[in-house]
C-alpha cells in the first residue's frame, strides 16, 4: 500500500462526500478508491468512515485522522512550493475563511489587485458567520473579527472595530433623538442575531461613566448590512460596526447616536493561520497583503481637505 496515496485518497473521499466522486478528483476508478481506503483502516485497524447506502460520515478516529492528514498533506504541498519556486514567488490554492458581511464590504474589492500581483495563487472564498476550525475544515487562514480563543492559531491584527448606535433621519425625527443610553430602551432595535451580549449592551462614557442597558427588539437579522439597510428605511436603531454603516453616515442616510458614549465590547480585526515554523508564501503573502491594505481601513472617515 502506498500510504501518502491513501491519505490522499480518503482525503478525496471525504471533501467529495462519495467514493463515486471521489473518481474524479483522484483518477482511479471506483474499486481503487474503495480498496485503498479499505487498505489504510485495516492498516491502522480502526474504522475511518460509516458507509450506508445513502452516505459516508467519519467516526471520531476518522474525524481525526482526516484532520491530520489535511495538515500533513498540505505541508508537503508547502513544502513542494517553497523548493520549486524561488523566494520571492508563492502559487497554490489558497483556502480562506471570512465574515458574510466584512467579506462583501470590505474584502471583495481587494481580491482582484491581489491576484494581479500574485497570478501563480488561487483563491478559494467562503464567507459565513459561524467560526470555522481552520484545522479541522482545511483552511489555510482566516479573517475573524469575534473572540479568539483558539491557542492553536497565530492571530495577527488587521484593524480595530468601533460599535455604532444609529438611526435614519426620518426615523429620529417622528421618535425623537436618544442623548442617553438609558433612553433606548424606549425605542425600537433592529438587532443581530449572532450578537454575544444578545440584548443587553454596556456604554461607556468619556468621561468614564458607564451603564447597562437593555433594548428593545423587534427584529433579529443574521446579517449586518440587512440591519443596516432596514434603519436607512427607518424600521429602528441599529448597532452595527464602522465598516458597515461609516459610508452612510457620511452620506446622511444615518446618523450616529449618543455623542461622547461607546459600547463596551473592543473589537479587532484579525488574520489568522495555524502555528507552523514555516509559514507557506501564499500565506505570507494574504497576511502582509492584508496588513498593508488595513494599514488606514478604508471605512474610517477621511479628513476634510
Amino acid at each position: 500500500m502506498d500510504k501518502l496515496q491513501a491519505m490522499e485518497t480518503f482525503v478525496a473521499v471525504v471533501e467529495s462526500g462519495s467514493f463515486v466522486s471521489a473518481v474524479d478528483v483522484t483518477g482511479l476508478s471506483k474499486p481503487a478508491v474503495s480498496r485503498q481506503v479499505s487498505e489504510l483502516e485495516q492498516f491502522l485497524g480502526i474504522r475511518l468512515l460509516h458507509r450506508t447506502t445513502r452516505r459516508l460520515s467519519l467516526t471520531d478516529e476518522g474525524r481525526l485522522y482526516f484532520s491530520r492528514c489535511k495538515e500533513l498533506l498540505g505541508a508537503i504541498q508547502d513544502v513542494e512550493s517553497e523548493v520549486g519556486l524561488n523566494s520571492d514567488q508563492a502559487c497554490g490554492r489558497l483556502r480562506i475563511g471570512a465574515p458574510q458581511d466584512f467579506g462583501v464590504e470590505q474584502l471583495a474589492p481587494l481580491w482582484g489587485l491581489f491576484t494581479e500581483r500574485h497570478p501563480l495563487i488561487t483563491l478559494n472564498i467562503t464567507l459565513s458567520d459561524r467560526t470555522i476550525d481552520l484545522v479541522e475544515e482545511g483552511y489555510d487562514m482566516a479573517i475573524r473579527i469575534s473572540a479568539l480563543g483558539d491557542s492553536r492559531m497565530v492571530a495577527r491584527p488587521l484593524a480595530s472595530v468601533r460599535l455604532i448606535a444609529c438611526a435614519s433621519p426620518a426615523f429620529l425625527e417622528k421618535h425623537g433623538t436618544p442623548r442617553y443610553p438609558t433612553e433606548l430602551r424606549d425605542y425600537p432595535f433592529i438587532s443581530y442575531s449572532y450578537q454575544s451580549n444578545g440584548d443587553e449592551w454596556l456604554f461607556r462614557h468619556v468621561d468614564g461613566d458607564s451603564c447597562s442597558v437593555r433594548v428593545r427588539s423587534t427584529v433579529y437579522v443574521n446579517n449586518g448590512v440587512t440591519c443596516r439597510e432596514m434603519a436607512k428605511a427607518g424600521q429602528g436603531i441599529a448597532i452595527q460596526p464602522d465598516f458597515i454603516v461609516n459610508a452612510a453616515i457620511q452620506s446622511g442616510e444615518l446618523v450616529e447616536l449618543l455623542d461622547g458614549w461607546s459600547t463596551g465590547e473592543k473589537l479587532v480585526v484579525h488574520t489568522l493561520y495555524p502555528t507552523r515554523n514555516h509559514l507557506p508564501p501564499k500565506v505570507q503573502r494574504m497576511r502582509d497583503f492584508l496588513i498593508e491594505q488595513f494599514r488606514v481601513p478604508p471605512w474610517c472617515p477621511r479628513p476634510a481637505a
